[in-house]
């Protein structure tokens, strides 16, 4: 069996996201069992129905990146309490037009990290309720609301030591998850 192709969404746009960090660290704890590769959500414009005849080809590029996938795993930060608007845009955009979305029946996993005590637990609830809209299967345990402290990633970009033990265990589950629910194309 060949290796799963695992899509990187980082709720972020921020260039120096802790998150992307996160994200990189974690792709590189699994990556002899998977290839995995960040769709950048940067560039897409704001999403508005009016294009839905016409889409922008920002969208259509990323929804055929997202397509190509044998998983998604979302890393997002929290914002206000919710998932972060570049993010949300990202998976309205990805979703449209109607019933000719990107993101039906891709295996998911969310994980993400914040300096404070709390993490990412309600950023990670939001994007959990639009997952089930766009008929996503989430991997629902272990949750991974990580606060981020020195050494989480350390300078070469690895995980450290204090969370590699659980980072590695909650990457081998996303991956068996995504084994156990394959898309069909």
């Amino acid at each position: 069996m060949s290796k799963p192709r695992i899509g990187i969404i980082v709720g972020s746009n921020s260039q120096s996201s802790i998150n992307m960090q996160l994200a990189k660290g974690l792709a590189k704890l699994v990556s002899a069992d998977a290839d995995f590769e960040i769709i950048d959500i940067t560039p897409l414009p704001f999403y508005n129905r009016d294009d839905d005849a016409n889409t922008p080809k920002a969208f259509v590029d990323f929804k055929a990146q997202v397509a190509s996938m044998d998983g998604i795993l979302f890393v997002t930060p929290e914002h206000n309490r919710s998932i972060p608007a570049p993010l949300k845009n990202a998976l309205d955009g990805g979703s449209r037009p109607f019933k000719q979305g990107a993101w039906n029946g891709i295996p998911a996993g969310i994980i993400g990290t914040s300096p404070g005590g709390a993490a990412t637990a309600m950023a990670q609830q939001h994007l959990r309720n639009v997952l089930v809209f766009l008929d996503m299967p989430t991997m629902a345990q272990p949750e991974g609301f990580i606060q981020w402290k020195d050494g989480l990633v350390d300078a070469d970009g690895n995980i450290g030591a204090a969370s590699h033990q659980f980072l590695t265990g909650w990457m081998q589950k996303f991956l068996a998850w995504v084994a156990q629910h394959p898309r069909k194309k």
